[in-house]
């Protein structure tokens, strides 16, 4: 995850304007201009533990099946790779670990203990409720992005970290985001979070308890290998030295085609497809192109998820849910 501080002071400062309609539905001036033509969504949330993951009326739980068509989003497509196919960043095993971003649920009587962050000036200060045997990304070996998620269940709060390691009296982390799951509140604008976006993980990932009772009622986060030098909110950083127009910036959210066929997958992916073309999908961090995140689970079918690389970036479009901030 590059860190790349924002361009200037102003230009942050002109965008603190822009939070609160971000974090109720994040339309853009365009899609604002549509707003009378566009039907009221059904809200839903993804729920933990008895903890609603964040409000109806965040973003990460907003249909955008009717959102208006980016202008630039055959531009976007072509930049990520119209012929590279989806990808399932997640599933059972991968080279001897699980494969995906694991999470572990706590109670509000965990014990907290001191992060050290290398990256403190945008990181919240601990303590953080971590469990000395916390799941790893990638596993305990691991030399990888190596996120902890934690959810406190008791006070339905969120805690992430990004390359972790236990330290002698705690952890030590490149970066450490902690999020109220009852509020839309962003991260200040031009802080990263544990995510080069600036988003929290946990809501954009899929999970197989999701695909089981057969609906995923939120966004996924998703990579792109190249992106450009800025972000739409509720992204508040970029993490590219690019001013390439047509490359995505943190924070676009791109749908499956409304008339992709998905009649022909099997049960799994075809709930995940669904979910794409409803809540779509938000570029979070640099990485693979179009590589979907999910939970680690034995419960996956990889045969299953793998009939998502029939699905090709041309079969995608970028929406409008904001200006991009610079």
């Amino acid at each position: 995850m590059n860190r790349i501080a924002p361009k200037s002071l102003a230009r942050l400062t002109a965008a603190l304007g822009l939070v609160g309609l971000a974090a109720l539905l994040s339309l853009s001036c365009r899609a604002a201009t549509n707003a009378a033509s566009i039907p009221a969504p059904a809200r839903t949330a993804l729920t933990i533990a008895g903890c609603q993951v964040f409000p109806p009326d965040n973003p990460w739980n907003t249909d955008i099946s009717t959102y208006p068509v980016h202008p630039d989003s055959v531009s976007f497509v072509n930049s990520i790779g119209a012929d590279k196919p989806l990808h399932p960043d997640f599933g059972t095993v991968y080279e001897g670990a699980p494969n995906g971003i694991p999470y572990v649920v706590v109670r509000g009587d965990q014990p907290k203990v001191p992060v050290t962050f290398r990256y403190a000036d945008e990181s919240d200060p601990g303590p953080y409720p971590i469990p000395d045997d916390a799941p790893i990304e990638g596993g305990p070996q691991s030399d990888g992005d190596r996120h902890i998620l934690v959810i406190d269940a008791d006070n339905c709060t969120l805690y992430e970290l990004f390359h972790s390691y236990k330290s002698a009296d705690g952890w030590e982390a490149g970066s450490g985001a902690i999020f109220d799951l009852t509020s839309n509140k962003l991260r200040p604008m031009g802080w990263t979070s544990c995510d080069a976006a600036g988003l929290p993980i946990f809501p954009g990932l899929a999970r197989y308890d999701e695909v089981a009772a057969g609906s995923i009622d939120h966004a996924l986060r998703f990579t792109v290998h190249r992106s450009q030098r800025g972000y739409i909110l509720p992204a508040t950083h970029f993490a590219s030295r690019s001013d390439d127009p047509s490359r995505p910036p943190m924070g676009l959210r791109f749908r499956l085609n409304a008339d992709y066929d998905i009649s022909g997958f099997p049960p799994q992916a075809k709930t995940i497809l669904t979910a794409l073309k409803r809540y779509g999908m938000i570029v979070a961090d640099n990485g693979g192109d179009w590589f979907i995140s999910g939970t680690p689970d034995p419960r996956w079918n990889d045969d299953d998820l793998n009939t998502l690389k029939r699905v090709k970036g041309s079969d995608f479009e970028a929406v409008d849910t904001g200006p991009i901030v610079h």
